[in-house]
Parts: C-alpha cells; structure tokens; sequence
C-alpha cells in the first residue's frame, strides 16, 4: 500500500508560461490512489509549496504512473525547455539507486524542471550526495527531500553477500553495512533499512539541511519502490 504524508497540501497557481495548460492542483486529503490524486499536476514547479506538499506531488505522481495514466508526457516540450534553460525550479529532491529500472522522474511523472535528482548505487548519502542535496534545497528552494530504496537493488545484494568485487565495487559495502546489520540476508529489508538510515543521515550530519528542517522549510523521508507494481510506499 503507498503511504501518503499528512499535512496540509499547498496549492500551485496557474501556469504562467504561453500555450501551457491551466490546471488545479488536487487536494491531498485522501489515499494517493483516489482519483483526485489522478489528476493532472501543475505545468510548473512551485517553490512555495510546503514541505508536505512537495512530497504530497511526488507521491501524487507515482500514483498515476503505477495506474498507467501518465500526464507529464502531454506537456509541449518546446514550451518546458523554454522556460528552465536560464533557471531550474524544482519542488522536490530524490536521493535514487542508480539501477536503470528507477527512472525517477517516470516513477513520479514529472517532467523537465520539477525534481532534483541525485543518483548513485545504493542510494547512500556520501559527501558528494549530501553536497549536491544541500545545493538543492539551499539554492534552488526544494521543499521534500526524498531516499528511495527499491527492489531487488544489485548494490544491496552485493554487501549482504560481501564476495571480492573487481574495481572499487566495494567501496560500497561500508555505508551498507549498518543496515545489512539490521536487516540481515532479506533484500527487502536491508533496502528498506537503508533508505530509513540514509535519509536519517541527511537529516542529522547536515547543518544546512537540519536548520532548514527546524525552520519547516524542508522535509527528508525514507521510500520504498516495488519494482512489480510500480508503487512507491513512504516508510515510517
């Protein structure tokens, strides 16, 4: 079952841009799978969302990808590239795996300026990755930061199993290790268990996301995504 975040959700204003759709932003009262979480989102980013609501969308958009009813892709490109060429907007962050079957910005149907995306394998919070969600959030205003975990994650397998990898494959294994510790051999559980250590990390080792996170501008939370259903599941 997809948990959706309580809170209130904050509304996105019309489209300013030439020729873009005008569209409502649905309320976020109900289950991620309601119809109203169908609808269409805002052709725009909106930095002014709270960080409930940013996250709210996020999950707003899996639902409609896990429900094969995609919007982002009806949007005239031309018109998006217009308007982020000189600057970017986007009202979330994802920390991701690197694994090909989590094509973040499909999972959560958004489209070009919407979502800050970092990626690397085991979607573990290194320097560089705390570097580059500060910058988001810091700079380009994003409101949610989300670490999603997944299924069957190749990285997570591998430090479980803990063989001689060739390269520095293995240099992996460290920052997984603690969740290995709690989640033993089963996948699910280790992934999960990361994702939950991870964004604890981004919340707490990091002054510039803890200080925006005790002003309520930023929210940081652990996701799972079941490869078979396409649904993401936030983790309490």
């Amino acid at each position: 079952m997809t948990k959706t975040m309580d809170g209130r959700c904050g509304c996105a204003g019309d489209a300013s841009g030439p020729g873009l759709p005008r569209r409502r932003f649905l309320a976020a009262g109900g289950a991620v799978a309601t119809g109203a979480m169908l609808r269409a989102p805002p052709a725009r980013a909106q930095t002014r969302l709270s960080p409930n609501a940013a996250l709210e969308r996020l999950m707003a958009g899996n639902a409609r990808f896990a429900a094969n009813r995609l919007t982002s892709f009806q949007e005239d490109l031309d018109i998006l590239k217009a308007g982020t060429v000189a600057k970017q907007e986007p009202f979330a962050a994802v920390l991701s795996c690197a694994d090909s079957r989590v094509p973040v910005e499909l999972v959560f149907d958004q489209s070009l300026g919407h979502v800050f995306v970092a990626r690397v394998a085991g979607n573990v919070a290194t320097p560089e990755i705390i570097a580059t969600l500060e910058y988001g959030a810091a700079v380009l205003g994003t409101r949610g930061i989300m670490v999603l975990g997944h299924q069957g994650c190749g990285a997570v397998k591998a430090a479980i199993a803990g063989k001689a990898v060739p390269g520095q494959i293995s240099a992996l294994y460290r920052p997984l290790r603690p969740a290995v510790e709690r989640g033993g051999a089963d996948v699910e559980a280790v992934s999960k268990a990361n994702a939950q250590i991870q964004a604890g990390l981004l919340a707490t080792s990091s002054p510039v996301l803890a200080d925006l996170i005790k002003q309520g501008a930023l929210k940081v939370v652990a996701a799972y995504y079941d490869l078979s259903t396409g649904k993401v599941a936030v983790l309490g």
